[in-house]
């Protein structure tokens, strides 16, 4: 490219109108950034929340629209002594300063009483646990009652003398009345019944037992008479050995009778 090219270039008004289109464009950005800005946050401008509680729901949202405030609905609940559509809380509060068009969250009033879903406790818990987990929630608790099972657990729950089940929902007004064990019986222990008729356990030990132990019979043993053949003879003395009587679990030991000795022969002449 020629220097001359170059120069015609640069001094062309096509050129310039594009850089001049360009600098307008920057500046409407920056003064819109600027002023649009502050017209959207409406900045500098405030004003006073009014109070609005224990209001009806129509009275406040036409309280707040004169500020130029919103009003939703987040949640609602249950007063009885107030009426249906009743402003109980608000956010922001009364008094605080806020600019134009905030929301203002209210909760109302419920024309009729909450009802909330039966948690699992219902044989699954303790009497302290369920009647903290339902006092939490809100729930009205009656006197418990007491019948047979494991003590201190809760085997079900009536309201109105219906049976109740988990998920049911229940009236926060309405009480509840916890069944609890007694602790009468034990659900871990089988109780087993046995006849006393079929079965007699020891008697035949103790039949056994006051038999008489028998005993050994006392035996004598004596010894025989010897007689010589001249007419001459000699006599042994007789001699008696009883034995000793044991008791029959111990064994005894017999001995053998003694032999007696053979007669000296006598001399004649």
């Amino acid at each position: 490219m020629t220097a001359k090219k170059f120069f015609s270039k640069i001094i062309s008004p096509y050129l310039w109108l594009n850089l001049l289109a360009m600098a307008i464009i920057v500046v409407l950005l920056s003064l819109g950034l600027r002023y649009g800005l502050d017209l959207y946050t409406h900045h500098g401008q405030t004003v006073e929340v009014p109070s609005i509680i224990h209001k009806s729901y129509n009275d406040a949202e036409e309280m707040l629209d004169k500020v130029h405030l919103n009003i939703v609905v987040s949640d609602t609940d249950y007063v009885k002594t107030l009426p249906p559509d009743c402003v109980l809380e608000q956010s922001p509060l009364e008094g605080d300063i806020v600019k134009p068009g905030r929301i203002v969250y209210v909760k109302i009033n419920a024309p009729h009483t909450p009802r909330r879903p039966l948690p699992d406790v219902i044989d699954n818990c303790s009497l302290r646990d369920a009647q903290s987990k339902l006092a939490a929630m809100g729930f009205l608790l009656g006197e418990p009652e007491y019948i047979p099972g494991e003590r201190e657990w809760v085997y079900g729950i009536k309201c109105q003398g219906k049976q109740l089940a988990t998920g049911d929902r229940v009236s926060i007004e309405d009480e509840l009345i916890m069944q609890v064990g007694d602790g009468r019986r034990d659900m871990g222990q089988s109780v087993t019944y046995v006849d006393s008729n079929t079965y007699d356990f020891g008697e035949e030990e103790e039949e056994e037992e006051t038999k008489p132990a028998k005993s050994r019979p006392h035996y004598k043993r004596q010894t025989e008479v010897h007689e010589e053949s001249s007419g001459h003879s000699e006599s042994v003395p007789t001699t008696s050995v009883s034995t000793v009587q044991t008791p029959i679990d111990i064994p005894t030991v017999q001995t053998a009778p003694s032999v007696p000795s053979a007669p000296k022969p006598v001399k004649t002449e």
